[in-house]
């Protein structure tokens, strides 16, 4: 292709003529297919040249960012893999071009810095580069170097910082930070440059552990942050108060030296600065401090179960500074706007939030300082203030003792009540808030005879107001109903209440609430999304007397739902299909609501409808992720209910059961559909049988296939469980194949610094140990006579047991794998006696036991007293 013109195509990439846009963007398409490396270093190239226009240049410069570099983290992998791929001679004169132009461009930010830090990330891994932050390095503190260049090439190692495995830079830490901090100094005279320092920092803090470790560096780099708080450029400013929020994050134990000298008193001027963007960083500092000291806490209290001392201690940063911080919160919080936007961030919300942590981690000490403010604001003549009193109070409610708070709350509520009716629509829904807050963490003072009955009628009133107060409303209706729910007088054998204390009202409040799904702006402030939650709260948290008003709204939600799926040829527009796709997840998931409560003996007389409806929605709206698993859920649902009645269903769902499994693209979907598998195995039992063939040939698919989500892995193996308990010794068609692939998945290892990992790890274990478990008792039947097919899994006792060993050694197992365990060693000996006795009669068999036993989970507990009488009683037998 001829790149003669490369530079007059670039220029046109940001043409306002379509045309012209979309000719520039084909031609590069183009170019990049037929010869890549070529368009590279002629981007490189037109990049360097400093006799191009600044737009050429730059668009030069992100064309070529483009090609190697993606938001999305598996492109990202495959662009870096094609660049190495690139001949070496190639990515040279790239690399040369590009590294040629830092610090000459006339505009900012340098499109060249995000090059380099591209190739840098992508190469730096290989060792393909190792001379390039020494370059980068020399660049800065090199005298010589003229302001762009130490600008350009600071944001170069920001850029790389930010991006790149910290791991990889441990051992330039050094010499990079002494770049950075250089470019911090006060000294330098540039604002450009300091605040390109300071961006490099903040993202190069993860690898600098050892320096923070090194008392005199650590001292050097905080005095250097601590002068950029006092720049008078914003920018800078706001770079170095995020320092210091990420500084206090990582490196809490080493503040004290400098918590009373500097970073108080810069923290209390940020907060009370006119300028936002400063202020919040002074509200996100101290909400840091208590994040810290809440897991401080968490950690003391752990320490002392095993009691031993706890690895790092709190210095009660925030208890000390609360007379000084909360004037300052309970201030901001007056400075609201009438008409803010809910996805604006700014110093009067970022003020509650860290009001709330404050209160999270001091505890019964903030009372003291709240209270005077909300008596002398609640009843102020400006809303503002009014406004503030009861977020205050409402920020308040987790973290002191609710015994102290009830007595207060009680005395507060009366007025409280009132405000739902106050003249600014900010009060009303401040007030529809906190009794949201209260009704969740302090229910005892809204459910008694004395204010209930009121409440409710403010609330009901409240449904009827501005969908911002109406959603508040529906949230406090949820955690109203959870409240009544658990605090109502339950049968011991049922479980279930027969009345409660929202009985009365449960009708009139079902009815406002379907009404209010139904509002014409129930699409502002979700407000139709809470609705639908609230209803749904309302119906899974009620009583047997409540009942008859279940199934009446079971049947209105179905109506609405076979409504709208009338509806669908009528939609044309992709925003009309969207809100059509919402309106049917949401009704869906209401139906499921309500079927959970709908009893076997009623469950048959409405099922062909419901099905009918969850069919349509599989037909219609199967190529939508979110339709497809909120159907498939409430299928799951009506199997739970009917049981085997589900048989007649069957044939019908099993083409849209088959579609599902088969979606990988949308892993909540296939993860749903594999549940389903369990469910219809647990409901038909042996019934299931003549759908085995085509769910275990499409399950191990799924377990091969790397394009399937990991999460939905660990589900499919317990399924396989599920089926063997089903068909009995009729799985052991598949039981070579299985075993074969249940020992492959646990001998999985994984990075045991990700946290993420770990979990995914025990997932896994559990899923196995369930798969195990279902054979073993499928193999063995129901009878006190062994069936002869368990005979089977004898030259695989050895291994499962094996499997349970190495579990019970891992410090990082949970108690669900723990308790899995318990229950499969159990049947083990169940299933085989005393010819397994020299396998389970082992230390660290036994030492699992004790752990199950002192487990604080009554299933764990049962299982692991169940195994060990198992094991008693084949030393008896052997005896």
């Amino acid at each position: 292709m001829d790149m003669s013109n490369l530079s007059t195509v670039l220029e046109k990439t940001i043409s306002p003529d379509n045309q012209e846009l979309e000719a520039a963007q084909q031609f590069l398409g183009q170019a990049a297919q037929e010869n890549l490396p070529k368009l590279l270093q002629e981007l490189s190239q037109i990049l360097k040249n400093g006799g191009n226009g600044a737009v050429a240049r730059t668009q030069a410069g992100l064309q070529l960012k483009n090609f190697l570099y993606s938001k999305d983290a598996a492109t990202k992998t495959v662009y870096q893999q094609r660049w190495l791929a690139l001949p070496e001679e190639t990515r040279n004169v790239v690399k040369e071009n590009i590294l040629a132009t830092l610090g000459t461009e006339t505009v900012r930010p340098s499109s060249a810095a995000q090059c380099v830090a591209n190739v840098a990330c992508a190469e730096l891994p290989h060792n393909l580069c190792p001379n390039l932050i020494a370059h980068l390095t020399g660049n800065i503190t090199n005298p010589d170097s003229t302001e762009m260049m130490r600008e350009a090439t600071l944001e170069t190692i920001g850029y790389i910082c930010q991006d790149i495995d910290p791991d990889l830079l441990q051992s330039q830490s050094n010499v990079i930070l002494t770049a950075i901090v250089h470019g911090m100094k006060k000294e330098e005279s540039s604002n450009h440059v300091r605040l390109a320092a300071t961006t490099a920092l903040l993202n190069s803090l993860e690898f600098t552990r050892a320096n923070f470790d090194k008392e005199n560096e650590r001292h050097f780099i905080m005095q250097v942050v601590c002068e950029a708080t006092q720049s008078t450029d914003t920018r800078v400013r706001v770079a170095a108060l995020q320092c210091l929020v990420k500084i206090m994050s990582l490196y809490y134990i080493y503040m004290e030296h400098y918590m009373g000298p500097a970073l108080f008193a810069i923290t209390m001027e940020a907060m009370k600065c006119d300028v936002d963007e400063i202020a919040l960083q002074g509200f996100e500092f101290w909400s840091t401090v208590c994040d810290e000291e809440v897991d401080l806490a968490i950690e003391l209290s752990e320490a002392a179960e095993q009691g031993k001392p706890p690895e790092n201690t709190s210095r009660f940063y925030a208890k000390g500074a609360l007379q000084y911080l909360i004037p300052i919160l309970l201030t901001a919080l007056t400075k609201q706007e009438e008409f803010d936007s809910d996805d604006e961030w700014n110093p009067c919300k970022a003020a509650g939030v860290c009001l709330m942590l404050m209160a999270t981690c001091c505890e019964d000490d903030i009372v003291g300082h709240v209270l005077p403010f909300v008596q002398e604001n609640i009843r102020n003549q400006d809303w503002r203030y009014r406004d503030a009193a009861v977020m205050s109070l409402g920020s308040i409610i987790e973290g002191p003792d609710p015994a102290k708070l009830k007595p207060l709350m009680e005395q507060a509520m009366p007025m409280l009540i009132e405000l739902m009716k106050d003249q600014s629509v900010v009060v009303r829904d401040t007030t529809a808030w906190m009794f949201g807050r209260v009704c969740e963490i302090l229910p005892d003072a809204v459910i008694n005879e004395q204010f209930l009955s009121h409440l409710l009628h403010a609330l009901l009133e409240g449904l009827d107001g501005e969908p911002r107060v109406a959603s508040n409303v529906c949230w406090a209706f949820s955690s109203l109903a959870e409240a009544a729910y658990e605090a109502a007088e339950t049968n011991a054998e049922e479980g279930h209440p027969e009345t409660y204390c929202l009985s009365t009202y449960f009708e009139s409040i079902v009815g406002k609430l379907l009404q209010t799904t139904d509002r014409p702006d129930g699409n502002q402030h979700n407000l139709r999304n809470a609705a639908y939650e609230a209803l749904m709260e309302m119906v899974k948290n009620s009583p047997k007397d409540c009942y008859v008003i279940v199934q009446s709204t079971t049947m209105i939600v179905l109506e609405r739902l076979q409504k709208v799926l009338a509806m669908e040829s009528a939609v044309q527009s992709s925003n009309d299909r969207n809100q059509f796709n919402d309106l049917q997840s949401l009704l869906c998931a209401t139906l499921q609501s309500v079927l959970r409560k709908v009893t076997p003996e009623d469950a048959p007389q409405i099922s062909d409808p419901i099905m009918a409806a969850l069919l349509q929605m599989l037909s219609t709206g199967g190529k939508t992720g979110g339709v497809q698993e909120d159907a498939i859920l409430a299928v799951s649902i009506l199997i739970e209910v009917m049981g085997e009645g589900f048989e007649k269903y069957v044939e019908a769902f099993k083409p849209f059961l088959a579609v599902g499994l088969q979606n990988y693209a949308e892993y909540q979907v296939c993860l749903a559909s594999v549940g389903v598998v369990g469910d219809l195995s647990r409901a038909l039992g042996l019934k299931i049988l003549p759908l085995c063939d085509d769910l275990m040939r499409a399950l191990l698919v799924n377990l091969g296939n790397e394009s399937v989500h990991r999460a939905v892995k660990p589900q499919i193996l317990s399924v396989f469980g599920d089926i063997a308990l089903a068909i009995g010794p009729n799985f052991k068609s598949y039981l070579e194949v299985v075993l074969s692939t249940l020992q492959q998945a646990s001998q999985a290892q994984v990075d045991k610094t990700d946290y993420d990992m770990i979990d995914y790890l025990n997932e896994l274990r559990e899923g196995c140990l369930e798969a195990y478990t279902g054979i073993v008792q499928g193999l063995k039947g129901d009878g006190e006579q062994n069936n002869p097919d368990i005979t089977l899994l004898l030259p695989h006792v050895p291994h499962m047991v094996s499997f349970v060993e190495h579990i019970s050694v891992d410090e990082d197992k949970s108690d669900s794998n723990v308790s899995a365990c318990c229950g499969l060693i159990g049947d083990i000996c169940a299933a085989f006696g005393p010819q397994v006795l020299g396998m389970v009669e082992k230390d660290s068999i036994q030492n699992l036991l004790t752990i199950g036993r002192r487990s604080k989970t009554h299933k764990t507990k049962t299982l692991a007293n169940w195994a060990t009488k198992e094991i008693r009683k084949m030393k008896a037998t052997s005896w």
